[in-house]
């Protein structure tokens, strides 16, 4: 019998059951690819987009005046050294290079920087100052030419930040200081020149060294990765961003070639932190930790700042200097290892110290008050997003010298009078401007210099007191057939019933009245109920039209008690208004801003100061005389007990009830400051305006040294004796007899002789009675 098999189904191989998984896979990364092209394709626009338009938002940059010098000039050696200091000029055996100074005795050797003005372009030369006192007595230049005038680069004095709070000063990668760009490559990506933006050798050292040590101690991005990194993407850390990083890096390298790379990589680095503000980019740091430029950096200095990319939290130089110097020296040795820079170059780097600017210093370019003046005005011409995204350069009237001593002057002040009960709760503000300009130079809106709140000296209006009785004085000498510095004024108590039935009732400070008294001596005491008598017979609308023209734009009541400053201003409205009185009557508008130019230094704006007359000099004269005997004789003769008399200076102290506010303004030939004290709460302080503005603002012309007040006498003003006691006419040799001006037609009739004396002592007589 014959057993029959059945049939049986043969294996399949293997390869034919992986065939629809092959398959399928084969889709997938078809898909995959397909993905990654579309992915790559959209990094690319990315990546092009951002790197060939505009890459940053840059700030608009703000300028101080710049110091010009000029045989002949008022300029102390030690403030033109400071300047040099705050501009970071390098003081070295003998000048060498730009940003480099030398002093022996009372000669300053220096080698300017260039400079792009609104004007054009300011080269870089060697210039010899000397000095004598505290004049500029001789300018050269080479081959000791003399020179007319040299004129400095002007101090960065703040920004106009961007919403980000980004800053950088972008620089261009041929201005780079020597070792710079190899120190960079030396210690972030030595393969830099060798890689297309992703370097397997580094990433493989990177591992080695971190596997061997059992820690991080490298890593394996290149320069462009990290460029990368913080041009485009967040610090995000996981797999997806470091694989779009390194897609995003190949990518840039395929578009741009090293030099652009590198160059992006210098401006975009983070290497600090300013408060708010981002340091970025090389050119930033090398102004904001040693106030140079960066092409004036030697060695150790170019480390430090390399060093830092690592961490600039922790190599800090002014937070962490020992961290700091040890990250320095190993960037320094790393050097030497390859090749960079000699064993002899790297010891004498190392025996450097860190040389980092203090911060709060002038290099500081922390000036908050006038920074918000000239944000102001510049927002009445630009828009904010022009500002803070163009790179505008802005050229400003401010004086860092002026600013500085001005700030010493409020805590010397304070410091002095500390002691005083309530006066740790009184806050200051101060004005300091050119009287024949109308440029504001320096501004203090806080005690606190450096406090970027509330500005008093913008925005507190406080009652100004007898501030505003030059203007109540000034509309009666401007009816010369009615008034004079001679005429008549009853100092005694009387009283006003408004047409609301209250009763105004003035007093005197000191509570007494004093008769009859002269019109001068009326301001220079600062009685107030002669003022009042006076206001009220001229009438106060028109002395509220006075103020007007001296150029108050506050509009105030008519009622009586404005006589006496009831009325309140800002500080920066006193000094527009003593500002008039100072030039002649010729009225200058407040500005802080000279210019502006793009960031490509094509000039955009001026802003030169008008100027109107608003009055007859021979009646400005006349208030200013009066004014110079509130200083002589009256409530601000304090002052001289400090300064010298031969000194003239004129001035109006100002004090408003229960002493809330103590104020002075006063002015030289070519200072005019402002200074006002007072709390913020309105309560009572302890000073009044001669114990305590006064004292500020004496403190100030003290430290800044200005011109003795030399007021040109009008054709129309003539010179008369006069007795002192009655102002009835006199001649020049009668006891008692001193000249007094007079608009030409108001003087009294000459008085009868009273003997023969010599014109030198007809002089001296007037002089003694004068000062005394």
């Amino acid at each position: 019998m014959t057993r029959t098999r059945s049939p049986r189904t043969p294996k399949k191989p293997p390869a034919s059951r992986l065939r629809p998984w092959l398959g399928w896979a084969l889709k997938l990364s078809l898909v995959g690819l397909v993905v990654l092209a579309g992915f790559a394709v959209y990094l690319d626009a990315v990546v092009q987009e951002k790197f060939s338009g505009k890459r940053w938002t840059i700030p608009a940059k703000v300028y101080a005046r710049p110091l010009e010098l000029f045989v002949g000039q008022k300029l102390s050696k030690d403030d033109f050294l400071t300047e040099l200091d705050a501009l970071g000029y390098r003081r070295e055996s003998v000048a060498n290079g730009p940003g480099a100074a030398s002093v022996n005795g009372n000669t300053v050797d220096l080698n300017t920087r260039g400079f792009q003005f609104y004007e054009g372009m300011e080269q870089a030369q060697p210039v010899r100052v000397r000095f004598s006192g505290d004049y500029v007595a001789a300018l050269t230049g080479a081959n000791n030419a003399s020179l007319s005038v040299v004129r400095l680069e002007p101090l960065l004095i703040g920004g106009l930040y961007p919403k980000n709070l980004e800053d950088r000063i972008l620089i261009k990668i041929d201005q780079v200081p020597p070792f710079l760009l190899d120190t960079l490559i030396a210690v972030e990506d030595r393969d830099f020149y060798h890689h297309f933006g992703v370097s397997p050798k580094s990433i493989a050292r990177a591992i080695w060294v971190n596997t061997s040590s059992g820690h991080m101690r490298q890593g394996g991005s290149t320069l462009t990765q990290q460029l990368v990194k913080n041009f485009y993407l967040t610090n995000e850390r996981s797999l997806s961003r470091k694989l779009t990083e390194a897609m995003m890096a190949l990518l840039l390298e395929l578009h741009y070639d090293k030099p652009e790379i590198l160059e992006a990589y210098l401006n975009e680095v983070f290497i600090g932190q300013d408060g708010q503000r981002a340091v970025h980019g090389f050119g930033l740091a090398s102004q904001f930790f040693f106030s140079q430029p960066l092409s004036e950096l030697k060695l150790h200095q170019v480390a430090l700042l390399v060093g830092m990319v690592k961490g600039p939290s922790s190599y800090n130089p002014r937070r962490n200097p020992e961290r700091a110097l040890e990250r320095r020296n190993l960037v320094l040795d790393l050097l030497q290892q390859q090749g960079v820079a000699t064993a002899e170059q790297v010891e004498a780097a190392k025996k450097m110290p860190l040389g980092v600017t203090k911060r709060g210093s002038l290099a500081d370019s922390s000036f908050p008050g006038f920074m918000d003046l000239v944000k102001r005005q510049l927002r009445e011409d630009y828009r904010d997003e022009d500002l803070t995204e163009e790179g505008l350069r802005i050229f400003t009237s401010f004086d860092p010298i002026l600013q500085m001593k001005a700030e010493a002057s409020v805590e010397d002040t304070f410091k002095r009078l500390g002691g005083r009960k309530g006066a740790d709760e009184v806050e200051a503000a101060m004005v300091v401007t050119n009287p024949e300009t109308g440029e504001v130079q320096a501004m203090i809106g806080s005690r606190q210099a450096s406090f970027a709140g509330f500005n008093r000296a913008l925005d507190a209006v406080r009652p100004i007191g007898s501030l505003i009785k030059p203007a109540v004085y000034l509309t009666a000498l401007e009816k010369p057939s009615q008034y004079t510095l001679t005429s008549w004024l009853s100092d005694e108590t009387f009283s006003v019933k408004g047409a609301d039935g209250q009763v105004w009732k003035p007093q005197n400070y000191d509570r007494r009245s004093h008769g009859t008294v002269f019109l001068y001596q009326g301001l220079a005491h600062s009685y107030n109920l002669s003022t009042a008598r006076l206001g009220l017979e001229i009438g106060v609308p028109n002395v509220l039209k006075t103020l007007a023209r001296l150029g108050v734009s506050r509009e105030f009541p008519a009622f009586p008690s404005m006589l006496l400053g009831a009325g309140g201003l800002t500080p920066i409205e006193v000094a527009a208004m003593y500002q008039t009185l100072a030039n002649g009557g010729f009225n200058t508008p407040m500005r802080g801003i000279r210019s502006v130019l793009t960031a490509d230094g094509e000039p955009l704006k001026r802003y030169p100061f008008q100027i109107q007359q608003r009055f007859d000099p021979a009646s400005i004269y006349l208030i200013q005389s009066a004014m110079q005997r509130v200083m002589r004789e009256g409530t601000g003769s304090l002052v001289y007990n400090v300064l010298p008399r031969t000194l003239n200076l004129a001035g109006k102290t100002g004090t408003s009830n229960d002493s809330r506010d103590s104020w002075f303004a006063g002015f030289s030939q070519d200072l005019l400051a402002v200074v006002w004290l007072g709390r913020d709460d309105n309560g009572k302080t302890p000073f009044t305006g001669a114990t305590g503005a006064l004292q500020v603002w004496t403190s100030f012309m003290r430290k800044a040294d200005p011109l003795p007040l030399d007021m040109p006498q009008p054709d129309n003003i003539v010179q008369a004796w006069v007795d002192s006691r009655t102002g009835q006419g006199s001649d020049a040799n009668c006891p008692g007899a001193v000249q007094m001006p007079y608009i030409r037609g108001s003087e009294p009739p000459p008085g009868a002789a009273c003997g023969s004396t010599s014109p030198a002592e007809s002089v001296m007589d007037w002089v003694k009675d004068w000062v005394n």
